[in-house]
């Protein structure tokens, strides 16, 4: 077995000072010494024994001891040729050359590292010598192995590079420290240093107070501003808002205050207004009401049964306000129940119609009805009711002599019903508040031409309930469309 020539020329680009677990130790490197300096002096001294007729004269050599990186010592003899060495010295040349135990030790970590690499590509396995050389472990791979050897020169150079990682620094240390330089182990505490240790903390701290202060001014006063606006919006005033400024996240607050406090006042008008409409909608039957019931009371009335009935109509209005208004409360608190079931749509549209034919007649209004089959899971009496108010709210605007339509159709996995008037319409800018409560587009609140105001917002609410939507379509003079859209 011979050391390869190809690997052992490589260039594995390892500094040759990085020796790793290959440096000796002192106790090793005076043992070294000895056998070098006993191994000089054999080679200086000439030979004790005449040399024979057939023998070449053998001179004394100019020996000299070389101290390697980790260490080692070896002899260089510049200038002389040790073929015609003499037997004396090669007992001492060869104790200086064998591995001490710290070498020996390395070179089995190293020898586990290259071999479990040719290992992983099916590569027998080699021995490795001092100066980076090695030979294959079994003869046979010797005489067949020379056209492998470059891959063991690559499983050297990383099994070299591996064992080295944890006994060479890191590279940037390299751009931050001088080779050779000696810097002191403890840190110098002398005047001048203490003064300049003393200005550079100083110089700190005012900075930090400075920035700290600047920081803590462009926070604080904003949220002074958020506080002062808080409080006023508490003790009532409804324009409360605060001034925006920057894109930081106090600007990102004070935007949501802001709206907040707008969406408060819009809340509290739509407050106020809805106290007063259930003001005026429940003083209106109550005050009739309560003046039928003096006049009777006084004699200027006789309490027949026209009386009693007129009683009875606004009772009735009465109990329709109050009812829609606990219908609405529900839907708003998400206590609206319902009881859903199969409903066929053709057969419920027809009989919603019918209940409401005589008001439609005595209105002056034809009512007609095309519902296509469909399936549909709904709470019938909910779904009666949204249709009801529909069509409720088209006979009160569609005047004599006008038509209702009520159509059902599928589409999109949807089921749409629409009911159209001929009415005067809705203008664009007013479309956005017919489901309001409590909206009306007559004003006057005239009983020939107003409800309490809250069937639309109740048509809302349950398709809602039932995960669908409604919506208007309406140009002005051409009447209006109101489309409730619920999923199949």
């Amino acid at each position: 077995m011979t050391v390869d020539p190809l690997d052992t020329d490589a260039d594995d680009r390892i500094d040759p000072r990085a020796v790793g677990p290959f440096r000796l130790p002192t106790a090793e490197r005076a043992e070294q010494r000895i056998i070098a300096t006993r191994v000089q002096s054999c080679l200086r001294e000439p030979p004790s024994a005449p040399a024979r007729e057939d023998q070449a004269r053998v001179l004394p050599h100019d020996a000299e001891i070389v101290e390697e990186a980790t260490g080692r010592l070896r002899i260089e003899t510049p200038g002389s040729d040790l073929s015609a060495d003499t037997v004396t010295c090669e007992e001492g040349r060869a104790a200086l050359a064998a591995p001490t135990a710290t070498e020996s030790k390395a070179l089995t970590q190293l020898g586990k590292l290259v071999n479990a690499c040719l290992a992983r590509q099916g590569i027998p396995a080699v021995k490795i010598g001092l100066a980076n050389t090695w030979t294959w472990a079994d003869p046979e791979s010797a005489r067949t192995g020379q056209l492998r050897n470059r891959p063991v020169a690559g499983c050297l150079a990383a099994g070299r590079r591996e064992q080295l990682a944890n006994w060479v620094a890191p590279a940037a240390l390299l751009f931050v420290t001088t080779p050779g330089e000696v810097r002191p182990s403890t840190l110098d505490l002398s005047r001048p240093n203490q003064i300049r240790i003393i200005a550079v903390t100083g110089l700190v701290l005012l900075a930090a107070i400075g920035v700290t202060a600047l920081v803590g001014v462009r926070l604080v006063r904003p949220l002074r501003a958020l506080t002062a606006a808080a409080g006023r919006m508490r003790d009532g005033d409804a324009t409360a808002s605060v001034k925006v400024t920057g894109r930081d996240e106090v600007a990102r607050l004070a935007t949501a205050f802001n709206d907040m406090a707008e969406r408060r006042r819009h809340v509290e008008q739509l407050r106020h207004a809805m106290v007063g409409d259930i003001a005026h909608e429940m003083r209106t039957p109550v005050t009739n009401i309560r003046g039928w019931l003096e006049a009777a009371a006084d004699g200027v009335v006789p309490l027949d049964r026209e009386l009693m009935s007129s009683l009875l109509e606004e009772a009735l209005l009465l109990q329709h306000v109050i009812d829609d208004l606990q219908d609405l409360s529900a839907a708003d608190a998400g206590e609206l129940r319902l009881h859903p079931q199969l409903v066929e749509i053709a057969e419920l549209l027809p009989a919603v119609t019918d209940a409401f034919a005589g008001t439609a007649e005595r209105a002056g209004v034809s009512l007609t009805t095309t519902a296509s089959p469909a399936l549909i899971t709904a709470d019938p009496i909910r779904l009666r009711q949204a249709v009801g108010n529909l069509i409720t709210n088209a006979i009160r605007h569609t005047p004599a002599g006008g038509r209702i339509e009520i159509i059902s159709r599928t589409a999109m996995g949807r089921l749409h019903i629409d009911v159209s008037d001929t009415g005067p319409g809705i203008p664009p800018e007013q479309q956005s508040l017919v489901f309001e409560r409590f909206w009306r587009a007559d004003k006057s609140r005239s009983r020939q031409t107003g409800g309490s105001g809250l069937g639309l917002s109740i048509v809302r609410k349950l398709a809602e309930a039932h995960g669908g939507t409604v919506s208007v379509a309406s140009t002005p003079g051409h009447g209006a469309t109101f489309t409730i859209q619920l999923p199949l």
